[in-house]
């Protein structure tokens, strides 16, 4: 009776909205399809993410080699720059890859449906495929499409980012060139500071590189959408590398200064921009038919809620800055080793949630088809190498950063307090795993809207632990909040799933 009662409740249990999505767990290392597709899509994502900082990173070193001044100089305009295209970015790329995704998969299949009812069944080649189930064949019949059956497609998805990205990178490129004065006052060069010059010429001309940032974003969530990480990294690997080539030679050679370093990058990134076009103009036709299938109004709705989003987050994590400066130097400066550490870490985990917001945006067109199993299988598995990954970033942090600190800094009192930073950093992993695909899963089921609110009640509860535990406990205090941010992040996530609310209202039925 009792055993009974026992696997009568266990039997419950595993019918939870949320541990449906953690049943298989031994396939999670498994060479099954899934995995095989997730780590294509994973690893190019990465390697594209990673491409551009460490290309930054040798710009740095060239100037470097220019003087004090001018690294500062740079280092400022630089940050303008990223942090002006970040606004613009996240909401850009994440949107164009959901509706790409999602509107191409359709578009095949409707294709491929009407393809069925026209020719009879003698004129199919292969008989056996008519056997098959329903969801099987048709995924057979879109590998075909996807081997170039179709050379062309209209996506109307990619006009529309297209077309934002463009007027987008256009006023941002005005309004930086015009406020680039008043935008240095602001980050503490005066009027009087010898950063000021070189700080002003690199700033407006990286800005001329603006419009060509954004196209080349929207289009890498164009190729997202299409689950083809390949191409965007490959534009992006050669237009990094005619960078380094250019900045030797435009720096030193023509004694160009800084200057010659933002034309070398304006000049790459007009390239990556070139490659990218060209690929696209060879898959897509880029002019709709007419100006309703833009859906611009989509577009534009759906990206204000993540520049919601992007803005709640990126204050959390500004205030902490901010807070950390107000304790003195030493604690400002362990408090930046750790936070890049902590950023450079989920790079990692950014790759997994680019392939989680593509397989999910492609999984979710088979809700329409209510092929739940597929749908659970591709969510609960990028949920389990999720924590993987984050138990394995959390080992690899913690263990390195204790014997590496001394590479970032070795004044006593900063590794002092640094290694006060070091458990949270490195705890945190898993959590900040879990939270960065659960954001990625539900891009991909374009639920954005709950997205972006989550996110700003996330903040807002983040933000009093910021203040408060600053206030009593300093550093340590400002770590605890950080981490308090990052669980309340994937607890938003668990929260959706765990309900079976918005998109995943299959999970309670299933």
């Amino acid at each position: 009776m009792v055993a009974d009662a026992v696997a009568y409740l266990w039997k419950k249990f595993k019918k939870i909205p949320l541990w449906v999505l953690f049943n298989d767990t031994r396939s999670v290392f498994s060479k099954d399809e899934l995995n095989l597709e997730i780590a294509k899509i994973a690893v190019s994502a990465t390697l594209g993410l990673m491409a551009d900082p460490i290309a930054s990173l040798i710009d740095t070193a060239f100037i470097g080699h220019l003087g004090p001044v001018e690294l500062a100089a740079v280092g400022v305009a630089i940050a303008i720059f990223n942090q002006a295209s970040k606004i613009a970015m996240f909401p850009l790329v994440s949107v164009t890859t959901s509706f790409v995704a999602e509107e191409d998969s359709a578009t095949s299949i409707n294709s491929i449906v009407d393809d069925i009812e026209l020719k009879p069944r003698s004129s199919l080649n292969n008989e056996k495929m008519l056997l098959l189930p329903k969801h099987e064949n048709m995924n057979k019949m879109l590998t075909n499409v996807d081997r170039g059956e179709h050379k062309r497609r209209h996506v109307s998805s990619a006009s529309s980012a297209l077309l934002i990205g463009a007027v987008l990178g256009l006023i941002q490129a005005f309004l930086l060139i015009v406020s680039a004065k008043p935008l240095l006052y602001y980050m503490g060069i005066k009027s009087d500071s010898p950063m000021l010059s070189p700080a002003y010429k690199y700033l407006t001309l990286r800005s001329l590189g603006a419009p060509a940032v954004l196209l080349s974003l929207a289009m890498q969530g164009v190729f997202r959408g299409f689950k083809d990480t390949k191409t965007p990294l490959y534009a992006i690997l050669i237009g990094d590398v005619v960078n380094i080539i250019l900045d030797p030679i435009l720096i030193f050679v023509f004694k160009m200064r800084v200057t010659g370093a933002a034309i070398a990058h304006v000049f790459s990134q007009y390239l990556i921009s070139v490659i990218l076009l060209r690929k696209l103009i060879q898959l897509v036709d880029l002019l709709p038919p007419n100006i309703k299938d833009l859906q611009l109004g989509r577009f534009l709705k759906n990206g204000f809620l993540l520049l919601v989003r992007v803005i709640a987050a990126t204050f959390c994590v500004t205030l902490a800055t901010s807070l950390s400066a107000r304790l003195g130097s030493t604690q400002m400066a362990a408090f930046q080793i750790c936070l890049q550490v902590w950023l450079a870490a989920s790079l990692l985990t950014d790759g997994l949630a680019v392939a989680g917001q593509v397989t999910t945006s492609l999984t979710f067109d088979a809700f329409a088809r209510q092929d739940y199993e597929n749908a659970k299988a591709t969510a609960g598995r990028l949920l389990h190498l999720s924590l993987a990954l984050g138990l394995v970033l959390s080992l690899i942090v913690g263990v390195g950063l204790t014997f590496s600190s001394r590479v970032f800094t070795k004044d006593i009192k900063v590794l002092q307090i640094l290694s006060l930073g070091i458990p949270f950093v490195a705890a945190t992993q898993p959590i900040n795993s879990l939270a960065f695909v659960f954001d990625g899963i539900h891009y991909g089921a374009s639920d954005f809207r709950y997205s972006a609110f989550s996110m700003v009640l996330v903040a807002l509860a983040s933000v009093v632990c910021l203040w408060l535990l600053s206030s009593y406990y300093g550093f340590v205090g400002i770590w605890v909040a950080l981490s308090i941010f990052m669980s309340l992040r994937a607890l938003a996530g668990v929260w959706r799933i765990g309900t079976a609310s918005g998109p995943w209202r299959f999970l309670s039925v299933y």
